[in-house]
């Protein structure tokens, strides 16, 4: 699993630009696959069928976004200084001073104009990208070239700290748990989704097309368990979360109380999630045509839409045991 990991964060992919995310992915889930498809939005759909003798099935929708949050060029100055704005949630708080890295693998450093307040906060249209040219011709990126944060993958005991572990994290989870169900008397359908941080646009194109009868979104929250953080319960290494409320959605009751009982019949820790800040897929997949019994499984992390995001191991071992034990079996709601 953090082999995966490793290899998923590292390899970039901004909103609208999944494709090599989508490759390492489709490597992984090909082989223990049913049936594999690419939709017109990029998202990658990844069926498991019900097992023959299966009867009563529910059709089930679970998505993890592949894209990150990255920033795209809207100026290059006759210095060759980049001027960029945000695609998705990229915080001016932790961009000033970040390595990025351009699609086309042309590295750059971000700047400030001018830092009168050390402490203030800082908007990323006083920031510019340093990419080594001296004038406008000589500058190796366009206006309208994408870039994400660059970090390697780091391994802190059984905390990992990488780029984009939202949703990379939530993505191998979904990898490893279509791994492990070798039979199921459900129609599962796991969607490695497209354009999460600019409005959870694949997912809702994704969840229109399969027509599923429950919807998991399987993404990331922030927690409660740093130094004045929000106070929110989700703390690291305490298990997977069970989200009842966020800025977008409120989870069907029915849905909570079947993860809930799932995993405290197979002794699996959890945690109850009313996020105060984000949404997830599940947003756009609760409404999608006449309406879908939708929760999500959310997986703490430290310093979300940094660089440097902090996870631990065994939420993401837990996770994988959680949705496991809900797959595996029928299910009555």
């Amino acid at each position: 699993m953090k082999s995966l990991l490793k290899t998923l964060t590292e390899t970039f992919g901004p909103s609208g630009y999944e494709d090599a995310v989508r490759k390492v992915i489709l490597k992984e889930v090909k082989p223990i696959a049913d049936e594999v498809r690419v939709d017109a939005l990029g998202n990658l759909v990844v069926r498991k069928k019900p097992a023959p003798d299966a009867k009563n099935s529910r059709k089930i929708m679970l998505a993890a976004h592949m894209d990150e949050i990255g920033i795209i060029v809207s100026h290059v100055d006759k210095k060759g200084f980049v001027r960029f704005t945000n695609v998705g949630g990229t915080f001016g708080r932790y961009t000033l001073g970040a390595r990025v890295r351009f699609l086309d693998g042309t590295p750059g450093v971000v700047g400030y104009d001018r830092l009168e307040q050390i402490d203030a906060t800082l908007p990323i249209n006083k920031m510019y990208i340093d990419v080594g040219a001296t004038s406008r011709e000589d500058c190796p990126v366009k206006v309208g070239d994408l870039a994400a944060f660059e970090r390697p993958f780091v391994e802190m005991g059984d905390r990992l700290v990488a780029k984009s572990l939202d949703d990379r994290s939530g993505v191998v989870v979904l990898i490893e748990t279509l791994r492990a169900i070798k039979s199921t008397p459900n129609d599962l359908y796991f969607v490695f989704t497209t354009q999460e941080e600019v409005g959870s646009r694949g997912a809702g194109a994704a969840a229109f097309g399969i027509v599923p009868d429950i919807g998991i979104a399987v993404d990331v929250t922030p927690t409660g368990d740093t130094p004045s953080s929000l106070k929110m319960v989700m703390e690291l290494g305490k298990g997977p979360c069970v989200k009842f409320r966020d800025v977008g959605m409120l989870s069907d009751p029915k849905v909570v109380d079947w993860m809930i009982h799932t995993a405290e019949k197979a002794k699996i820790p959890y945690q109850r999630e009313v996020l105060l800040i984000g949404s997830t897929d599940a947003r756009e997949i609760q409404v999608s045509r006449a309406g879908v019994m939708t929760g999500a499984l959310s997986i703490p992390v430290r310093y979300v839409h940094s660089a440097s995001e902090m996870v631990d191991l065994n939420d993401l071992k837990n996770s994988v045991k959680l949705l496991t034990s809900l797959l595996n079996k029928p299910v009555s709601i």
